[in-house]
C-alpha cells in the first residue's frame, strides 16, 4: 500500500517517523554502550541481539532492562536505585560518545523522505530517544536535512505509547487527524498512533522487542520505506 492510498488518492501533509528501528539501524551503538555499562559494573556484556529486543521505550527503559538481563523486569527495590542511577549515568556517558558511530540508514528510508519532501509534506521525528541524542544522530547519518521538528524521549513529560508527543508535533507542523501519517516499528508507534486517531504504517524490521508487527492494527506494514511510493 502506497501512502497516498491511506488518504483517499492524497499523499499525507504531515509524516511523522519513528527514529530508532524505523529510520536507522542504531542498535550496534546502543549494543555497545549497554555492554561498556554492564562491564563497567562488573557484569557480563549483554550483547547485540539481546539489546536489540530491549529498544524502544527509552534509555531509562533499556537500561532496567539490561540490569535485570530480560525485557521484563520486577519494579526495582529501593535498594536498586542507586545502582540504576549510577548505570544510566554509565550508559548516558558511553553513548554519548557512540552515538552514531556504527549506525546506518536503512535501505529504502532516503528515497522515501525525498519522495515526501519532493510533494510538499511537512515531516517530523517522533522518538523515544533521549534528546540529547536525536539531533547529534540525524546530523551524522545525514537525515536532518529531511525534518523540520524533532520530538525526543524528554521534550514532554510523556513518551510513546502516549500519544502526545504525535499530537504535539501534528500541531506544530499545521496538520490534521486526516492529513498526518505515523511510521514506526514497535508498539509503542502503533499504540501512540491508534490514541491519537491518525493512521500508522509500520515496518518489520524494526526491533518491537523481538515481536512480529503484523497483529499490532496498524492501516500498513511494510518491509522497506521505499513500498510507500
Amino acid at each position: 500500500m502506497s501512502l497516498k492510498g491511506l488518504f483517499n488518492a492524497r499523499w499525507p501533509g504531515v509524516a511523522l517517523f519513528d527514529l530508532d528501528g524505523t529510520l536507522v539501524d542504531s542498535a550496534p551503538d546502543l549494543a555497545a554502550a549497554v555492554d561498556q555499562m554492564l562491564e563497567h559494573l562488573g557484569r557480563s556484556p549483554a550483547g547485540l541481539e539481546k539489546v536489540r529486543n530491549w529498544v524502544g521505550n527509552g534509555a531509562p527503559v533499556l537500561v532496567r532492562r539490561a540490569l535485570a538481563g530480560k525485557t521484563d523486569w520486577e519494579p526495582a527495590a529501593p535498594k536498586d536505585d542507586a545502582l540504576f542511577k549510577d548505570a544510566l549515568a554509565i550508559f548516558y556517558h558511553a553513548y554519548g560518545q557512540l552515538n552514531g558511530r556504527h549506525a546506518v540508514v536503512f535501505d529504502g528510508v532516503n528515497e522515501c523522505l525525498e519522495h515526501l519532501k519532493g510533494l510538499g509534506c511537512r515531516m517530523a521525528v517522533v522518538t523515544n530517544k533521549p534528546d540529547q541524542f536525536v539531533q547529534p544522530l540525524l546530523e551524522k547519518t545525514g537525515l536532518d536535512r529531511w525534518f523540520e521538528l524533532s520530538v525526543g524521549g524528554d521534550t514532554l513529560p510523556v513518551k510513546k505509547p502516549d500519544p502526545a508527543p504525535l499530537l504535539h508535533a501534528m500541531e506544530q507542523l499545521g496538520g490534521t487527524r486526516g492529513t498526518t501519517v505515523m511510521v514506526g516499528d514497535s508498539k509503542a508507534d502503533v499504540k501512540a498512533a491508534l490514541a491519537a486517531g491518525i493512521p500508522c504504517v509500520a515496518v518489520r524490521y524494526g526491533y518491537n522487542f523481538g515481536g512480529p508487527v503484523d497483529s499490532l492494527g496498524a492501516d500498513a506494514v511494510v518491509d522497506s520505506l521505499a513500498q510507500l511510493l
